[in-house]
């Protein structure tokens, strides 16, 4: 074998120990996959003296180190958009050292100019970890799905909330009873918010996004929504006219620009995206005379994650390079946004209201003046003077259309909630 690529690796957290171990238990095949050794020379962790269960040599307290090192590629495992990650992966590119990374708010934040460091210095900077896991999506957007483009990317991009959803489809327990449990099973972080409330799709997205139709990485033009509005009752309702609640980060090519958007969405049952249950992740791309592809698994973990890190590290030791996200870094442009209010869909509708004469035509009277029709309806009745929920799903029509009829319901005294609106998502 040729000389052997020389590894540094920051951050010990799950995915840097399993990156470690797949390195030591499956040595002799990766490098027989790279065609050369694998050598991890240097390693920083925050707590050097934890006790791990496998062996690391030349741990180092100070990440920034590793960019100084005499390694040829730098794993940066660290996570954050800004400060110890962002130095390192700049320094380590300054450096002349590959970098290989799974920290999509950095690279939703700062992709294009960390990309044109990388190709100005002629090295890599590969991020297959930072979407969906071990679902090798990066790489099939990138390069397998190019000869006729993407028209559309959408999926379950956070197991946090499709786990969180699932449980509450399968026991018909509340949002807050089931996030604890999460946190507890170690599904959600002790702060949920970026889970939850949909920044970790988005960071996600906007990399998707990228890759499938040449922009550079977007947040500001991205419509996010997360779940935390979403109650066992909107979950029972879906079940009941055949669709599944799923949190989905969506980005489509229109005649107008691009539309990206990050929200719950009603998946018709027993379909790709609507089967995707617990903590997996999902993706389907619309790649135009080519057709669909779904992909599906794991979406996090050691193993997934760990696995999709070393695959970037044995690419890089075989030489194979190519442009950050599929095309020179120059020649991403800045993304159009469409006007997602002009968007056309279906829409599930659920309203909280008194149970007095008059409410329903009340709520029709709306919807007909901002030509909204509806397709089915479920009311359920209460005792008198109790709240009921009416439920409606909508025929298919523009969004900005929807959201002024609810404005004007909300405003009805005999309306008790925020009526909760979710679009209804072709699978």
């Amino acid at each position: 074998m040729s000389v052997p690529l020389k590894i540094a690796i920051a951050g010990l957290g799950t995915v840097g120990g399993g990156v470690i171990k797949a390195l030591s238990s499956r040595k002799k095949a990766l490098e027989a996959q790279a065609g050369r050794g694998l050598e991890v020379v240097a390693v920083s962790a925050r707590d050097p003296r934890k006790k791990r269960d496998f062996e690391v040599q030349g741990l180092l307290t100070d990440p920034l180190a590793l960019a100084k090192s005499d390694a040829d590629v730098v794993v940066e495992l660290i996570g954050g958009e800004e400060g110890v990650a962002r130095q390192l992966v700049e320094a380590s590119l300054e450096n002349g050292k590959h970098v290989v990374t799974a920290n999509k708010a950095l690279l939703a934040k700062h992709g294009k100019r960390l990309a044109e460091l990388a190709e100005k210095n002629n090295l890599q900077l590969k991020f297959e970890a930072a979407v969906a896991g071990g679902i090798p999506i990066v790489t099939t957007l990138r390069e397998a799905l190019i000869a006729h483009g993407v028209d559309a990317v959408k999926g379950i991009l956070n197991g946090t909330c499709n786990y969180i959803l699932t449980e509450m489809e399968v026991t018909g327990r509340g949002f807050a009873e089931v996030l604890k449990d999460a946190q507890r099973l170690g599904y959600a972080e002790a702060d949920p918010a970026l889970d939850i409330g949909g920044g970790d799709t988005a960071h996600k997205l906007a990399l998707l996004s990228a890759l499938a139709f040449g922009t550079a990485p977007d947040l500001a033009n991205m419509k996010v929504e997360g779940i935390e509005h979403i109650t066992a009752d909107d979950i029972g309702f879906a079940s009941e006219f055949g669709f599944r609640i799923k949190l989905l980060g969506v980005a489509r090519q229109t005649a107008q620009g691009i539309d990206q958007r990050v929200h719950p969405a009603m998946v018709r049952a027993r379909t790709p995206l609507a089967n995707v249950d617990g903590a997996a992740n999902g993706v389907m791309v619309d790649a135009g005379e080519a057709g669909s592809f779904f992909f599906s698994g794991r979406g996090a973990g050691e193993a997934p994650t760990a696995s999709a890190v070393v695959a970037d590290i044995v690419e890089i030791a075989r030489g194979s390079f190519g442009p950050v996200f599929g095309r020179p870094a120059a020649s991403l442009r800045p993304l159009v946004p469409a006007d997602s209010g002009a968007s056309q869909s279906a829409y599930y509708m659920r309203f909280e209201v008194l149970d007095v004469p008059g409410v329903l035509a009340e709520i029709a009277g709306h919807l007909s003046k901002a030509n909204v029709s509806i397709e089915s309806m479920i009311q359920r009745g209460r005792a008198p003077g109790e709240p009921v929920a009416i439920v409606m799903i909508t025929h298919e029509s523009p969004q900005h259309a929807v959201e002024n009829a609810l404005k004007a319901i909300a405003a009805s005294d005999k309306v008790r909630a925020r009526p909760c609106m979710i679009p209804m998502e072709a699978a």
